[in-house]
């Protein structure tokens, strides 16, 4: 039996569109989506870029309300950008509306502004599966896995710190990753008590009907933390195709059983177009390529371009996006969904989580109706 498949939603602004637009293709996929048999939505949170899911946990909401069966959920709330108290009580009240539908992932994003230039490409443990020797992709079962993308090779980083900076009061710090986490599980849980020892309650919040997960990139601390905390996990191949193994394995190997898992429980996530033909698939996602280098150049990530009036990449803008390129899923139903199915097999993911990307609108929704067709998803839940 196939594993679930779930989505993974940035609200992408097409060039010519709007924010506005985008939001509505959000709405319109998740109702889309529920009918094709998917088994979560989430979505991402990115801020002072051409996405429109920058209040992630507010769309959480509107897509809930707009959806009756399908899980919603965050990939990830930035927990450096926002206090534990603050999250609990919003997942709280979408929860108090729609209960028993919300999965609540958490990300170290927020806490890493230090990140470009000063942190090593595979920190706190990870080791890639690359020929480090030549610095070589490597192919695992049909799986690529490329070289580790170097932070430090983003040149500009001023709208990074810029926008770091904008997101907190000024002169606040991030607090610890594992210590939030614990603070988020105790206003859960109805006992959090505050440094001078008052016992604080979430209305609401306090018992609220969420599934915890933590998101990583790496063998680092997240994937090490959920592991030992007995929390699903989920691993960003779509965003670190070199190191996303690595966190699979690093999870794994932390993983106790906790009151909510027995057994490690992981997502795998991965970038996808699909269309009728090979051909069809590779012109939708064609500017795939100035997407990510938009994001990697420092500028962050620039509205969808559209294939059929965009100039090609230079080859220098081409080197510094191989890694995501090499590693999108592009093709007809059986080509995406045998990458797929090599995707699963090497991380043994209990469930595989989509992210497409088009310019037109309708090309994504295509894209996810084929891809659940082939995958079997409305005949599953028929079953």
């Amino acid at each position: 039996m196939t594993v679930p498949l779930s989505i993974l939603d940035l609200s992408p602004v097409s060039a010519g569109s709007t924010a506005q637009q985008a939001l509505r293709n959000t709405i319109d996929l998740a109702q889309h989506a529920e009918q094709w048999g998917y088994h979560r939505y989430w979505l991402a949170e990115h801020h002072f870029v051409s996405v429109a899911s920058s209040s992630s946990i507010t769309l959480i909401g509107l897509v809930a309300a707009a959806t009756s069966r399908i899980r919603v959920g965050s990939a990830a709330v930035q927990v450096g950008h926002h206090t534990s108290a603050s999250i609990v009580e919003a997942f709280g009240t979408i929860d108090a509306l729609y209960p028993g539908r919300l999965d609540l992932g958490l990300g170290r994003s927020g806490h890493r502004r230090s990140q470009y230039g000063s942190e090593p490409s595979h920190p706190k443990g990870s080791h890639p599966k690359v020929d480090t020797a030549t610095g070589r992709t490597v192919i695992r079962d049909g799986v690529v896995v490329p070289p580790p993308f170097d932070p430090g090779r983003v040149a500009d980083r001023s709208k990074f710190l810029a926008s770091a900076a904008a997101l907190q009061q000024e002169g606040a710090q991030p607090q610890d990753f594992a210590e939030q986490v614990d603070e988020i599980r105790a206003l859960l849980g109805g006992h959090f008590v505050s440094k001078d020892g008052v016992a604080l309650h979430a209305v609401p919040g306090e018992g609220a009907q969420v599934d915890l997960w933590l998101f990583g990139s790496s063998g680092g601390e997240s994937a090490v933390l959920a592991g030992q905390l007995g929390l699903p996990f989920a691993a960003a191949y779509h965003v670190s195709p070199g190191t996303a193994l690595d966190a699979v394995e690093a999870y794994r190997a932390a993983f106790r059983p906790s009151a909510l898992l027995a057994e490690p429980y992981v997502v795998v996530s991965a970038d996808v177009v699909v269309a009728g033909d090979d051909a069809t698939a590779q012109h939708h996602a064609a500017t795939y390529g100035h997407w990510v280098h938009s994001i990697r150049s420092g500028a962050g990530a620039a509205d969808y371009l559209d294939p059929a009036t965009a100039t090609p990449l230079t080859p220098e803008q081409h080197r510094l996006v191989a890694d995501r390129l090499s590693t999108q899923f592009v093709g007809s139903p059986s080509t995406v969904t045998e990458r797929l199915a090599a995707l699963q097999r090497v991380t043994g993911a209990d469930e595989l989580l989509v992210t497409s990307i088009t310019h037109h609108h309708a090309d994504r929704l295509e894209s996810h109706r084929l891809l659940a067709d082939a995958w079997g998803l409305r005949a599953a839940r028929a079953a």
